[in-house]
C-alpha cells in the first residue's frame, strides 16, 4: 500500500517463498524485485542469483531483518541493485527503489563504508572470507543446527555439509561447533 501511494511505483504481485517469487518474476514483465534473504524454502541470495541468470536486466533490491555488515556485500556480489535492512524508513526504501529502477545502485552510508573496506584484505574478519556456502553453514552451525538439519535444508548430502564445516573450521581457527557458536554471538552475526 505505501509503496502504491507514490503514484510512480506500481506494486504488480507479492510472493511468501523463493520458489514463488521466481515463477511470479517468469509470468510477469517486472522491472524491480524486492527480495528478502531469509525465506522458507530458499536462501535470498540463491534467489536473486536464479533471477538475474534468467533475467540480468532485472534490478534486484534486497530488504532483509538482517545487518548489513553480515549480507550486504554478498547480495551486491551476487547482483543486487541495493540492500536496505527492514529497519529503514520508508523515505528511505522509496528513494532506493527509484535509484535501482534508474539503473544505479543504492548504498546506504554504512553500506558505502563497508564496501570501501572490502578492498582491503587485511581488515577483514575471518567469516568476511568465506565463500557464500560457507558461511550461510557458518550461520545454521552458529544458530545450533546441526549437520543433518542443515542438509536437508539446504538440499544437501551430509559428508558436503561436513566438508564445508571442515573448511569453516579451518578457516575460522576453530576446533568445535561450540566455538562456532562463540564465535557467531561474538561477531554479532545471530
Amino acid at each position: 500500500m505505501m509503496l502504491e501511494q507514490t503514484g510512480d511505483i506500481r506494486v504488480v504481485d507479492e510472493a511468501a517463498t523463493g520458489m514463488d517469487a521466481l515463477e511470479k518474476m517468469r509470468q510477469h514483465e517486472i522491472d524491480l524485485v524486492v527480495l528478502d534473504i531469509a525465506m522458507p524454502d530458499m536462501n535470498g541470495l540463491d534467489v536473486l542469483r536464479s533471477m538475474k541468470q534468467e533475467h540480468p536486466a532485472l534490478f534486484v533490491l534486497m530488504l532483509s531483518t538482517y545487518p548489513e555488515k553480515q549480507y550486504a556485500v554478498r547480495a551486491l556480489k551476487a547482483g543486487a541493485s541495493g540492500y536496505l535492512t527492514k529497519e529503514s524508513a520508508t523515505e528511505e526504501l522509496i528513494i532506493a527503489i527509484r535509484r535501482a529502477a534508474q539503473g544505479r545502485k543504492y548504498l546506504s552510508l554504512s553500506l558505502a563504508e563497508k564496501i570501501a573496506d572490502n578492498f582491503d584484505d587485511s581488515a577483514k574478519a575471518p567469516h568476511e572470507l568465506l565463500s557464500d556456502r560457507e558461511y550461510e553453514v557458518l550461520m545454521m552451525l552458529g544458530k545450533g543446527q546441526t549437520v543433518s538439519s542443515i542438509a536437508e535444508k539446504m538440499l544437501l548430502s551430509v559428508p558436503t555439509v561436513n566438508t564445508y564445516r571442515s573448511r569453516i573450521l579451518r578457516k575460522l581457527g576453530l576446533t568445535s561447533n561450540s566455538e562456532i557458536i562463540h564465535y557467531t554471538i561474538e561477531n554479532s552475526l545471530t
